[in-house]
């Protein structure tokens, strides 16, 4: 492929409570609420986006407010863990403040070589914060609860739960042109294998964790995720003609893909890897300051202008949330 993909993009998860999602995210996490829109196949949910200062890609983190979804279902073809970067000596500031909020976590413990804390959210999504040796960072958010220099830098990986590794991985290497960069023992199933995929430059924010595991039973992934459970992973291409090569690759390798998708923000399309999760490919821009000033991303009810004629009729079926401020 002429164009690799060149990372993570974003990652969307399911939420039950959008104004304690962002009282998390926001104020204990440090993020920006760098969006606050509509899901646009259904205007009736928040979809919530969460990154650095100006919500680069690749530090995006992602919900659909789906409150009547039912609780996620740990298993095969899920997402088991989203991990997010911090720089090189956080993680002990980062446990300190955790013990401060009542956040659930496992402690700071190396994995394949690196400094982790694993926890999770307020609604039980399984989240860890890794060190990312002090590769090169995002763009800090100066409204930020958390000091910059301890900072949530952006996406490291993801992990994905399989019950088989091969159809994954030949999805990963064989499609999206992805390389095996390891296999480890699985921290907590005996009978598990994690075997580690990079693309593009690899390195933080360019891996995909596939844990194998035969004695896990099936999750409840794809468009049935529910609370606390991940939608979709998404993959990063530069622009638009990129965007469209990679549409006409993974149509070609027989993958069920969806047309190109504009979604305002950025262009997407959709297709399920060979153990049933979803991926999405997207185009790194136009980006969140297409329609607001960026000293006050997030702070509004944001519309893309195929929704803006509907905005009376779609606010009328939100529950307003706020912003939380940062430094509290």
């Amino acid at each position: 492929m002429d164009t690799p993909l060149g990372g993570l993009h974003h990652l969307t998860a399911v939420t039950g409570h959008a104004a304690e999602n962002v009282a998390f995210y926001t104020g204990v996490l440090g993020m920006r609420l760098v969006k606050k829109t509509v899901n646009q196949d259904d205007v009736s949910a928040y979809h919530l986006f969460y990154g650095d200062e100006v919500g680069s890609p690749g530090t995006e983190v992602t919900f659909f407010d789906w409150p009547n979804s039912g609780a996620h279902r740990v298993g095969t073809g899920t997402i088991a863990e989203t991990a997010l970067r911090v720089p090189s000596g956080a993680l002990d500031w980062w446990t300190g403040r955790f013990a401060e909020r009542g956040v659930a976590h496992d402690g700071v413990a190396e994995r394949e070589g690196r400094a982790t804390l694993t926890f999770t959210d307020s609604e039980g999504q399984r989240l860890s914060l890794v060190d990312d040796g002090d590769a090169p960072g995002k763009v800090p958010w100066s409204g930020s609860a958390v000091p910059a220099e301890t900072q949530i830098r952006g996406l490291h990986s993801v992990t994905l739960d399989v019950a088989a590794l091969a159809p994954t991985a030949q999805v990963l290497t064989e499609v999206l042109g992805f390389r095996q960069a390891g296999t480890y023992p699985h921290p907590t199933d005996a009978d598990g294998r994690v075997d580690v995929f990079e693309t593009g430059p690899g390195g933080p924010g360019a891996a995909v964790r596939v844990a194998e595991r035969p004695s896990l039973g099936r999750g409840r992934g794809g468009g049935r995720v529910g609370i606390g459970g991940v939608h979709h992973v998404a993959f990063r291409v530069p622009d638009d003609a990129a965007h469209r090569a990679w549409q006409e690759r993974i149509a070609a390798a027989g993958l069920g893909v969806t047309p190109v998708i504009d979604r305002f923000y950025f262009r997407s399309l959709y297709f399920r890897e060979l153990g049933g999760i979803l991926f999405e490919i997207a185009t790194d821009g136009p980006g969140f300051a297409t329609d607001e000033d960026p000293t006050h991303l997030g702070e509004r009810l944001a519309l893309p202008p195929f929704l803006e004629p509907r905005r009376a009729e779609i606010e009328a079926g939100l529950t307003p949330i706020e912003a939380v401020g940062g430094r509290r």
